[in-house]
């Protein structure tokens, strides 16, 4: 059997007893799974070591988006994702290790979006995440400083690669109610906290040619062991940076019914996090894309209004064809945001097939 066909089938296999994959993005469904640890409304983040793994929760992720631009002014996306998928609650040495990870890495400039992926086994050293110093990383690509709040950041693969600094002074923001998100009426939920006052620097390499760019970037961080209702199918999620300072993270969890789950949280130019209710938060769809990658449609145009802010903007793709093409796939692309505000983002679309119209 060809490897490359082979390793992602046994990565899959291994995934299997967690995760059932009808349901969700990464097949989670409502299930915690048996000795998994489930959040607690009642905990509050501790620091630095929440910058770290939580071995008991099912799984989590270490995930970043960067909004760049060259010296023309031109843009460009990045996206730098670690997760960590538990076959069992806890940790072991060596192959005993119950810990799988998965990387993605991806490119995107106004003509074409590059993918990379990387799968491996915990316990032996391939991938992990240290809290302090800080460090996360699987194979060759790395998410590392002596904090988050610092640090380095490199993927590179087929046709691409990246390598960027990242600084920010500004609070880790947590999201929901003090880092308790709820993902549905049922109560489903993660704890979740974000960093989406990066600058970034550094260098693009697109084929033989290097580009340097300049931008903001967004780390998101998240742990659960049941993030999604049985009845919902996938979500659409927004990341905003307004060129006024403010921050916006919202989502909508899509549903059976076609009814939607929304969330999102009001950020100001100091960081302080205000909380949004479902019924705050309206999106509508204005333009699909058929991908070519996968015969998905899904939208790539957005009208978001946030009333309470006085917000209705426009969001549209820079590359509608931004679908990663990996184990468990999906759309992942940078925005441009016009309207009563303008900015910059990315946006995330999962559960979407080929028979999605």
């Amino acid at each position: 059997m060809n490897a490359e066909r082979f390793f992602p089938l046994l990565f899959a296999m291994l995934l299997l007893p967690v995760a059932g994959l009808g349901q969700g993005f990464a097949g989670l469904g409502t299930d915690a799974g048996e000795g998994f640890a489930v959040p607690d409304p009642q905990t509050r983040f501790s620091f630095p070591d929440d910058h770290g793994p939580h071995p008991d929760y099912r799984i989590e992720w270490w995930y970043l988006t960067a909004n760049l631009q060259d010296e023309a002014g031109r843009d460009y996306g990045i996206q730098w994702t670690l997760f960590r998928s538990a076959l069992a609650p806890g940790e072991a040495e060596a192959w005993s290790s119950p810990q799988v990870w998965m990387g993605h890495a991806g490119l995107t400039t106004p003509e074409a979006h590059f993918v990379g992926e990387r799968l491996a086994r915990g316990g032996i050293g391939q991938a992990g995440v240290v809290a302090d110093p800080f460090a996360a990383w699987i194979d060759d690509w790395s998410f590392e400083g002596a904090t988050p709040a610092n640090a380095s950041l490199g993927a590179s693969g087929d046709g691409f690669a990246y390598a960027l600094e990242l600084s920010s002074d500004a609070p880790f923001v947590p999201q929901g109610e003090d880092g308790y998100s709820v993902k549905s009426a049922e109560g489903q939920a993660s704890y979740y906290y974000s960093q989406p006052f990066y600058t970034a620097e550094g260098t693009l390499t697109v084929g033989d040619q290097q580009i340097a760019v300049t931008g903001t970037a967004w780390l998101d961080r998240e742990w659960s062991s049941q993030p999604l209702s049985d009845n919902q199918t996938g979500w659409d999620w927004f990341s905003l940076s307004l060129e006024d300072g403010h921050r916006v993270m919202a989502f909508r969890l899509r549903q059976t019914d076609g009814t939607a789950y929304h969330s999102g949280t009001w950020i100001t130019p100091e960081g302080t996090p205000q909380p949004l209710a479902p019924d705050a938060l309206r999106f509508t769809p204005l333009a699909t894309t058929r991908v070519e990658r996968s015969g998905a449609t899904l939208p790539t145009r957005w009208r978001i209004e946030i009333p309470q802010h006085a917000l209705d903007i426009t969001v549209d793709a820079l590359q509608p064809q931004s679908w990663m093409e990996t184990l468990f796939p999906y759309w992942e692309g940078p925005i441009a945001i016009t309207g009563s505000h303008t900015g910059r983002g990315y946006l995330e679309m999962t559960g979407y097939d080929e028979d999605t119209q």
